[in-house]
């Protein structure tokens, strides 16, 4: 018999068979509920424009400021260390104010301290912005997270979470193609990567300027001025919620920081210091070392679409432990091989089960999130476990400046390199096993309908109470009788008329 762990990775069939057709539920999306999710998905990749600047820039900034890569990655780690201290901010801000006017003074932010990057002359200078842009950073994945799903029907949820994570593999690939193409004919060289980056994040604030808030706040604060609550009383009944809400789910707030741990290691060890291993280690140029860069995302990002998509039919937990299981497939691949196109293969099969992995990240958070908190919940999450792996870079670049071996160079001589392949491959492999068995013991709540949930300024949010179409509260588990905001409703007429509460 199938032991019950394993059963449990699955959803039961009448969770999966709820709910419209794919492409019916697709088909009832509105022009606002795109504009919410393009304009998060788009806030995502600024984002990983944004940080992958210094990643793609270490050779240069070596130069710049007579530094060694581990120094350089020193910024790479204060950047990640001062992301959780954005996400606390920007997440209660948004969660007790609303989507929008968060989310665009965050993004503004970021734009005047990527600038700011970009016209440092020392490096203790570039040490302090990128600290600075840390907390700016912090706040982008959490309110980026929640304005693209939450105004989102149920059933495309997955697909939707599994596109909009891509927003940082297009960033990382974008930031590439800007090194690649703008940095060398300038002569400011790296600076025109930062100031570009700075001038994508600005737009972006546009675009989410152009769109209304999200249909969930409207909903909320109508029902509060029609009660007549004050500013006042609503921050004392958001305080009062927070602290409910972490009562009740200290334990899931324990467990989302180990999860995020180990995909963050995931993800920044095998992409912060990539370029720098295929130039050290393998004796590519710069150009090769972008290309190749350019090759693993180019594709690889489609892992995300299509990982959110099957995990809106076999679960979140299983789709997350499959794709792990490919990245480890891949490792070999990855590090073993010498020749330009082998590398390339490798990076995009390691980059396609890591952006698959990573593509259900945002709805499983967002599911197993207290519903009136999605904002603050899964940005602290994330960024407290990218704090935790914040020198992997470090990590990287140290063992790999303890460890060498001998390669044969473009004049068929032999040469002593920084092993930087065996560090990160056993880096990443450690780190694969670590999430698959924090994914196997951990929980699920596939096809959540928090959108139905208080807000965390409504009395009983903080323990995930839900309200009608009259606003009347209702018990957390008596959520399928409750009806969903008018802009993300469903009709199912097969479903049967709920009990009376």
């Amino acid at each position: 018999m199938t032991p019950t762990f394993i059963r449990n990775l699955i959803p039961r069939r009448e969770k999966r068979a709820e709910g419209r057709p794919l492409l019916e539920a697709l088909a009832s999306i509105t022009w606002v509920q795109w504009g919410h999710f393009w304009s998060g998905w788009l806030a995502w990749t600024c984002d990983a424009i944004d940080f992958f600047s210094v990643s793609l820039s270490v050779t240069r900034l070596q130069d710049q400021f007579g530094r060694s890569t581990h120094d350089i990655t020193t910024a790479i780690t204060l950047t990640l260390l001062f992301r959780s201290a954005g996400a606390v901010i920007f997440g209660v801000i948004s969660d007790r104010f609303g989507r929008k006017w968060p989310l665009i003074i965050n993004l503004l932010m970021v734009a005047v301290l990527e600038l700011g990057s970009g016209f440092v002359e020392t490096f203790p200078a570039f040490l302090a912005v990128r600290s600075l842009f840390g907390v700016a950073m912090g706040g982008i994945w959490g309110l980026a997270a929640s304005t693209a799903l939450e105004n989102l029907p149920v059933e495309v949820r997955g697909l939707a979470s599994g596109i909009l994570q891509q927003g940082y593999a297009v960033g990382y690939l974008l930031a590439a193609v800007i090194n690649l193409t703008l940095v060398p004919e300038t002569a400011a060289t790296w600076r025109s990567l930062f100031w570009t980056a700075s001038g994508i994040s600005a737009f972006a604030a546009f675009i989410r300027f152009l769109l209304p808030e999200s249909e969930v706040f409207l909903r909320a604060k109508a029902a509060e001025r029609e009660r007549g609550g004050s500013t006042t009383k609503k921050t004392q009944i958001f305080l009062h919620e927070t602290g409910q809400m972490l009562k009740k789910h200290w334990l899931l707030c324990i467990y989302a920081v180990l999860l995020m741990t180990g995909f963050n290691f995931l993800s920044h060890g095998s992409q912060d210091l990539y370029p720098t291993y295929l130039t050290n280690a393998k004796l590519f140029t710069d150009h090769d070392a972008t290309i190749a860069t350019i090759i693993g995302n180019c594709v690889s990002h489609s892992g995300g679409a299509i990982a959110g998509w099957l995990s809106q039919y076999i679960g979140r937990r299983l789709t997350i432990i499959i794709f792990v299981l490919l990245i480890g497939a891949f490792i070999p691949l990855w590090i073993l091989p010498s020749s330009f196109g082998a590398l390339a293969a490798g990076a995009f099969c390691i980059q396609f089960g890591v952006q698959g992995a990573w593509g259900v990240i945002p709805i499983q958070l967002a599911e197993i999130s207290p519903p009136a908190f999605r904002a603050t919940f899964p940005g602290v999450a994330y960024q407290l476990g990218n704090m935790v792996s914040s020198a992997s870079a470090q990590i990287e670049a140290t063992g790999a400046a303890n460890l060498h071996t001998t390669v044969i160079d473009h004049n068929g001589q032999p040469k002593e390199v920084s092993d930087y392949a065996t560090v990160q491959g056993i880096l990443i492999g450690v780190v694969a096993a670590f999430v698959l068995l924090i994914t196997i013991i951990g929980p699920e709540n596939y096809g959540s309908h928090f959108e139905k949930s208080k807000t965390a300024f409504e009395e009983g949010g903080g323990r995930g109470a839900t309200i009608d179409e009259d606003d009347a509260e209702v018990s957390p588990r008596d959520s399928s009788a409750v009806s969903r905001p008018t802009s993300v409703q469903i009709v199912d007429e097969k479903r049967s008329t709920p009990e009376p509460v």
